[in-house]
């Protein structure tokens, strides 16, 4: 029986090539699998940011009845806007909370109208219904500030309207009806020309 015998053999490199920065396996205190330009490249893209703030108004659990029992979803009321008279109100459902949240934002953003403004209040007094919700909007003057309750403050508050004030005189308390009868109602504003 014949033994095989190996010879380590070790490749010596000169000093030169150590140093240089060129080698293959210059590491160098860098951890396994990072780029040499230090941080890693992450592989999403990143959504350019937008302006708009947003503010969940309701959040509810919804049932449907199937044939096994019960199924319970999210549907939740978002409004957004810039400040600068852009306000959308946006519903959605989600299996989840989050992605509930994250659908009525996308829907917010797609139903988004432009406000008539003078000065830091509105041009005129308005009067909208939607469903069982009526609201009534009226100018007012400098330094009187935002006067109104409940879904119709976040909506004007989002619009960027800093005067005014505002009555809820329907029938209901819903937060999604009365929300979009201001939308309604700030859509019948006219600028004065």
């Amino acid at each position: 029986m014949e033994e095989n015998k190996t010879t380590n053999q070790t490749n010596v490199t000169p000093e030169s090539e150590k140093s240089s920065g060129t080698g293959r396996n210059d590491n160098r205190g860098r951890g396994r699998g990072q780029r040499p330009g230090g941080r890693r490249k992450s592989n999403f893209k990143k959504e350019p940011k937008d302006n708009f703030k947003e503010k969940v108004i309701d959040l509810r659990r919804v049932t449907r009845v199937v044939a096994g029992g019960k199924r319970f979803r999210f549907r939740a009321t978002l409004v957004v806007g810039d400040g600068m008279g852009n306000v959308g109100v946006g519903v959605a459902k989600g299996a989840d909370v989050q992605a509930a949240i994250e659908k009525s934002r996308r829907d917010a953003k797609r139903n988004i109208i432009k406000v008539a403004f003078k000065g830091r209040t509105i041009p005129h007094e308005v009067t909208a219904k939607f469903s069982a919700a009526k609201v009534l909007i009226r100018p007012a003057e400098a330094g009187h500030g935002l006067k109104a309750g409940g879904a119709m403050r976040t909506v004007l508050a989002l619009a960027g309207i800093q005067d005014i004030t505002a009555k809820s005189m329907g029938r209901t308390k819903n937060k999604l009806t009365n929300a979009l009868a201001t939308i309604e109602a700030l859509k019948q504003l006219k600028t004065s020309k």
